[in-house]
């Protein structure tokens, strides 16, 4: 049995990547699968050219927390699945998840490849891919899924302004351990390469740290941006 899932894709300011990501879900589209993309208000003109390309294309409440989950109330699959707008699934991702929910996991991600100049973007990922099956932590890059029922029990993504994807992870892993896919997503390295590989790697492990410390999700986010 393939469960039907609903591809939840928050986006701001997307256009330049936005129709690749969606060329690339048609397959599952038209496999019964649905595709959800929440705009968060972007001047670009990213929702316009999610037309066609979407089962549905709204504009909701700028955050990705609050973005994914208005995606989420929307959905009509039994999986939910968030993706981002820079990032791709493997082939025959439907049969992968419903696999791993069929083998008794309620939750699960992929592993990630991030593509990109730098010859240290491959071992940053395999660092994320190593820390995410010891820890059962994932995060947004590897395309967390989740059963529908699940997610609406536990309440959604908190409100918060970053770190929703470890929080909820955390709020998961009580329920019992991810299925961790070792096949890839494929994610674009331009975050890292826009402020540089070692600095990004450093901030974003330094706010991982803040925040299990309890550092409040809007401070963590004022260092982010």
């Amino acid at each position: 049995m393939i469960l039907r899932l609903s591809i939840v894709v928050p986006a701001l300011d997307e256009a330049g990547l936005i129709a690749a990501t969606l060329a690339a879900l048609a397959p599952l589209r038209a496999l019964g699968h649905e595709v959800i993309v929440v705009d968060g208000g972007s001047r670009d003109g990213t929702l316009a050219l999610c037309q066609g390309r979407a089962d549905a294309a709204f504009i909701a409440p700028r955050g990705r927390a609050r973005q994914m989950n208005a995606g989420a109330a929307r959905a009509r699959g039994d999986v939910l699945l968030f993706l981002h707008a820079d990032t791709l699934l493997p082939v025959h991702a439907d049969v992968l998840v419903a696999e791993a929910l069929q083998g008794g996991a309620s939750w699960g991600r992929f592993d990630v490849r991030i593509t990109g100049r730098s010859l240290m973007l491959p071992v940053i990922a395999a660092l994320m891919n190593r820390r995410s099956c010891w820890t059962g932590i994932a995060t947004g890059d590897q395309a967390m899924f989740v059963r529908r029922s699940v997610f609406e029990c536990l309440g959604g993504f908190a409100d918060l302004s970053l770190m929703e994807d470890v929080d909820l992870s955390r709020r998961l892993r009580a329920q019992g351990a991810p299925a961790c896919l070792r096949e890839r997503v494929v994610t674009s390295g331009r975050r890292w390469e826009a402020h540089g590989v070692w600095r990004t790697t450093w901030l974003m492990w330094r706010l991982r740290w803040c925040h299990w410390r309890g550092v409040p999700a809007d401070e963590l986010a004022k260092a982010y941006r």
